[in-house]
């Protein structure tokens, strides 16, 4: 059968990302999730925990053991540092993580392993790992229309989350393949992927 292929995929906040990888999960692909890989790091007793807590003190720990994400998020808002301090521990443990979810997918015989990263366009290590990257891409009013309706933010909340991640047109220079879903019902966005599919050694099959 061959090496799987090894698919990027990485898009803004509200992009529709998640929903395009779970219709290439359907196609058969296998799903490194980046970001629910970071989160089981950082829950109780997760492995990132003991370099966490040496970093940033235990006040930065819940008693139940985890991140305290509002603590963590209000300290990386003031001082830029922190956040690097804290991907410097988590971002090598996502890596060795996914890498080793990706080798069981391989061993049972997934024809495509897709590595979803929201930050893969500013990390060099993730580009290197794959062999096509795709992007999902809209407009930044939808973004922000979607995020709103969907988590309950304010237009400013979003709107700084967007512009803490990369900009829509780095993505987009860094793409061999953008699915543009604006617009796009759930039957089109499908359709997309189904066009793609080949490409990845999947098939999509839009019957279902």
């Amino acid at each position: 059968m061959g090496a799987p292929f090894q698919l990027g995929l990485t898009g803004g906040i509200g992009s529709g990302k998640s929903t395009v990888a779970a219709l290439l999960a359907q196609a058969g692909a296998a799903i490194m999730d980046a970001d629910a890989i970071a989160r089981q790091l950082t829950t109780p007793n997760g492995l990132a925990m003991p370099a966490i807590a040496r970093e940033f003190g235990m006040e930065f720990v819940t008693a139940q053991g985890a991140l305290d994400r509002n603590r963590m998020r209000a300290l990386a808002f003031s001082d830029p540092g922190a956040k690097l301090r804290l991907e410097a521990i988590i971002h090598p443990l996502v890596a060795e993580e996914a890498a080793r979810q990706g080798h069981a997918a391989q061993a049972a015989g997934h024809p495509c392993l897709v590595f979803d990263v929201p930050l893969l366009v500013e990390s060099a290590r993730w580009r290197q790992k794959v062999d096509h990257v795709l992007v999902v891409d809209c407009l930044a009013e939808t973004q922000i229309a979607r995020v709103m309706a969907r988590n309950g933010l304010t237009r400013s909340a979003v709107e700084a989350i967007i512009a803490a991640q990369s900009s829509r047109l780095r993505r987009l220079q860094a793409a061999d393949s953008v699915i543009f879903n604006d617009g796009l019902t759930l039957q089109g966005l499908s359709a997309e992927v189904a066009m793609l599919a080949p490409r990845f050694k999947l098939s999509f099959d839009l019957a279902h």
